[in-house]
């Protein structure tokens, strides 16, 4: 990639790492705000399911806005947003204060670090064929936010209390706006206003096999990352493992994260993307089954943050792949944007579900088994789209 290029893709990288570490540190946050609105651990996971929902739905619009409008506004107020949202609950505490934070928070993250807007503007300027590494190092933005950022909060938590960390959550949000500069400026030529998707353009797509197995697969890495993000730390816990291993885990995951993002995106290179997600969700079952036999200890749940790490975001370079090369990157935003809404609907899922079975039974391990079931079937997902390639490739080269 050019100067340029790299200055773009590192700008979305620090603005996934804003959003996804804000975001991020809310299971260290969940406890603590438990205790002081006494909602109840199954009624906060609800809510918090409830914003990453709102998440989906808000995904199209937003990407539909970056189509249309520019990305750099929708960044700009997202922030704006994500900070007043972060801080509420340091002036109130009130169920209904608690609740409103939850929800707008999560929306706002979206707008900040969206897959739609920051994804479909990378594809869009830098085309399909050198999006790869760009779209890798995005996912590894995220990644790195999480690790730095949730060392960070359990500190503040630990030394200065959860409305420290709140607090500072809520001012590195604003760091979004300079950031914002950059989808002004981008290398390459805006597309000209004929050539801007509309809603209609959604029509051929949603009617096509192929976008709803790449958006399925994609609704159950939804699910399992939402379930990791707000309860990791309370299934550390119900391990009998200190909770101090939260913070650590954490970071484990988000640097294993960042190199397997960057990995699987160099590698669509070489590979076809349906063929690496078959491998990224069958080793994410092999990992959880691998869980639930060994015996609970610090070094094997660090092993695990490791490999959960190395497949979180390195589905997303593929999987915009598998769209893009579809539909083309015209209207990557807007298409992606749904594909994003069946994601946060399996972040719905994860999230409530997890919280549900865990105030219920006091144990993960039925949510780890639907876990390891869903992962094996959105491998099935993409891979008749593995096959079908094949064969197509096979049918040129013979040609």
């Amino acid at each position: 990639m050019s100067g340029p290029a790299w200055r773009l893709a590192l700008a979305a990288a620090l603005l996934m790492a804003l959003a996804s570490g804000n975001r991020g540190a809310l299971g260290l946050l969940i406890g603590p705000l438990n205790g002081a609105s006494g909602l109840g651990l199954g009624t906060l996971s609800f809510v918090a399911a409830l914003g990453q929902l709102g998440v989906g739905i808000a995904q199209p619009l937003v990407g539909h806005w970056s189509d249309r409008h520019g990305a750099a506004r929708v960044i700009v107020a997202g922030a704006a947003l994500l900070a007043l949202a972060t801080a509420l609950p340091v002036w109130s505490v009130a169920p209904a204060s608690v609740t409103l934070s939850l929800l707008a928070g999560a929306v706002a993250a979206s707008a900040v670090g969206s897959n739609g807007v920051l994804v479909g503007e990378v594809n869009r300027r830098l085309g399909t064929a050198r999006a790869g590494i760009a779209v890798g190092l995005i996912g590894a933005g995220a990644s790195l936010g999480q690790m730095l950022l949730g060392p960070l909060t359990q500190w503040l938590i630990d030394e200065r209390g959860w409305p420290a960390a709140l607090l500072v959550l809520a001012a590195l949000a604003l760091l979004a706006w300079p950031l914002a500069l950059a989808w002004r400026h981008g290398p390459g030529p805006a597309p000209r206003a004929p050539a801007r998707p509309t809603w209609r353009d959604l029509q051929g797509p949603l009617r096509d096999t192929r976008f709803w197995q790449a958006a399925g697969s994609f609704g159950v890495c939804g699910f399992h990352v939402g379930f990791l993000a707000v309860h990791m730390p309370g299934v550390i816990e119900r391990c009998g493992l200190p909770a101090s291993l939260a913070g650590p885990w954490i970071a484990v995951a988000g640097a294993a994260n960042m190199l397997g993002s960057v990995a699987v995106g160099a590698a669509l290179r070489r590979h076809d993307p349906g063929a690496l997600l078959v491998g990224l969700y069958l080793l994410r079952a092999l990992a959880i089954a691998a869980l639930l036999v060994l015996p609970a200890s610090a070094p094997a749940m660090l092993g695990f943050a490791l490999l959960m790490g190395a497949s979180h975001m390195a589905t997303l370079p593929p999987t915009t792949q598998l769209v893009a090369r579809a539909h083309g990157v015209e209207r990557l935003g807007l298409l992606f944007g749904v594909v994003m809404l069946v994601h946060q609907a399996g972040c719905f899922a994860g999230i409530w579900l997890g919280g549900v079975l865990a105030q219920a039974s006091g144990s993960d391990r039925t949510l780890w088994l639907i876990d390891i079931a869903l992962a094996l079937a959105a491998a099935a997902l993409v891979r008749p789209r593995t096959s079908a390639r094949r064969r197509e490739q096979a049918v040129q080269q013979g040609a």
